[in-house]
């Protein structure tokens, strides 16, 4: 491969099976999405707590705490392609039942938590066995664009998802059309997964011992450039985020409804396309490290501004300025632990991150309800975002491998893993 096809913007779109995983996965966040803003409205309308908006998250982030491990063997012993189309199918299978559950009638939250819960145990397979897939999908010096163009996608389904679904909630009045068009951008995805034919070799595990489930997070846990990557996002985010609070704030903060409530959760999603977009025409080319300990900071800052507006506009652009911080640090860490674990064990490393990723984001989720129950929403964003703002100071100084990434090559990431060690 030439140099001008190597560093061209769009060239991981030149790999037809790039092109039909990043529709498949574009479809099914687009149906997740609409469908998360469904469900957080259904269930505020019905109980007004936001201890039970928390309670969404925590029903998805229960069963990868149980069963990570589980969700990283999986997809170091299998084939990762047939472990993301039964995943794909789980999903659309989760989303019938929450449009059955609501044709019925629906007067508690108990059933949308079952369902959410098996969501939880769909997403325990799926985000190792999606994450390891990837790098088969291009070569390798083509992944960080992949990286980038991924997450771009990924964050444009953000955008589109939330929308859609706050629009056809406020135009029906009611969550049945968003469920509905989940289920049918969900079958689309297994279609179009089914499509992908791989004709490089997946390096598989051959272990089936305890020692084997394990190594994942062995090798994260002795790897301090990864562990302080995937660490760093963890608690960022997990003190930071305000998604589960947004319908809170959609009707008593800012005074609106479900469509208002589509647009908040799509400007993180709108921030980190832009971002996206930016790093793939001008990638991070140098310190790469600092760079993203600077816009994890940012996101905190965004949190904090979102915590202090009481304006539509004025929330929507700090919650973009979010999404575009967040997505930094994310296309760092999907590049760092990609390009820095081998083939034969990505499935678990990246059952670690997906573990992450989850306490962030979900758990997340319910860490705000609490602390909204107990202080208020408004106090509970603020308090969130100046605690991000203290972990980027505590883990610039803890992970010194974190400053001393300087590009997103194999190489780059060794000479900053080494000097983890020196200064340690």
């Amino acid at each position: 491969m030439t140099d001008a096809v190597q560093h061209s913007a769009a060239a991981a779109f030149r790999y037809r099976n790039f092109r039909l995983f990043q529709a498949a996965r574009f479809l099914m966040v687009v149906g997740l999405e609409m469908q998360s803003v469904a469900v957080g409205w259904q269930i505020y309308e019905i109980t007004r707590r936001p201890l039970d908006l928390g309670l969404v998250g925590l029903a998805q982030f229960l069963p990868g705490l149980l069963l990570f491990l589980l969700g990283g063997h999986v997809a170091d012993r299998f084939d990762r392609r047939n472990v993301l189309l039964f995943c794909c199918t789980g999903f659309a299978l989760c989303s019938l039942s929450l449009l059955a559950i609501t044709l019925r009638g629906l007067h508690g939250v108990a059933p949308i938590y079952v369902v959410l819960v098996g969501m939880g145990l769909v997403r325990v397979f799926n985000g190792p066995a999606g994450q390891a897939f990837a790098p088969l999908l291009v070569p390798a010096e083509v992944f960080p664009n992949a990286a980038a163009l991924g997450s771009s996608i990924f964050t444009a389904a953000t955008i589109l998802g939330p929308m859609i679904g706050g629009a056809l909630y406020a135009l029906r009045g009611t969550p049945v059309v968003v469920y509905l068009s989940a289920v049918a951008g969900l079958c689309a995805s297994i279609v179009l997964m089914a499509a992908i034919r791989i004709r490089g070799v997946q390096q598989l595990s051959r272990g089936r011992d305890w020692k084997t489930v394990v190594a994942g997070f062995h090798y994260v846990r002795h790897n301090k450039l990864i562990l302080g990557t995937t660490t760093l996002d963890l608690f960022a985010v997990l003190l930071g985020g305000a998604v589960a609070l947004l319908p809170v704030f959609a009707r008593e903060v800012l005074h609106a409804g479900p469509g208002a409530l589509g647009l908040l959760r799509a400007s993180p999603g709108l921030g980190a396309a832009s971002m996206a977009l930016v790093i793939a025409y001008f990638p991070l080319r140098r310190r790469v490290g600092v760079k993203m300990l600077c816009c994890v900071a940012a996101f905190g800052a965004a949190t904090i501004a979102f915590g202090l507006s009481t304006h539509l506009y004025l929330s929507m652009f700090a919650l973009l300025m979010a999404g575009a911080a967040d997505m930094v640090s994310m296309i760092v860490r999907s590049t760092v632990v990609q390009l820095a674990t081998p083939d034969e064990m990505r499935g678990r490393v990246s059952a670690v991150n997906v573990l992450f990723i989850g306490a962030s984001n979900e758990f997340g989720q319910f860490e705000s309800g609490i602390t909204a129950q107990w202080m208020g929403a408004v106090p509970a964003v603020i308090a969130g975002g100046v605690g991000t703002l203290l972990v980027v100071g505590l883990w610039s100084w803890f992970f010194p491998a974190l400053r001393h990434v300087d590009r997103l090559t194999q190489e780059s990431l060794a000479i900053a893993a080494e000097q983890n060690l020196t200064d340690v």
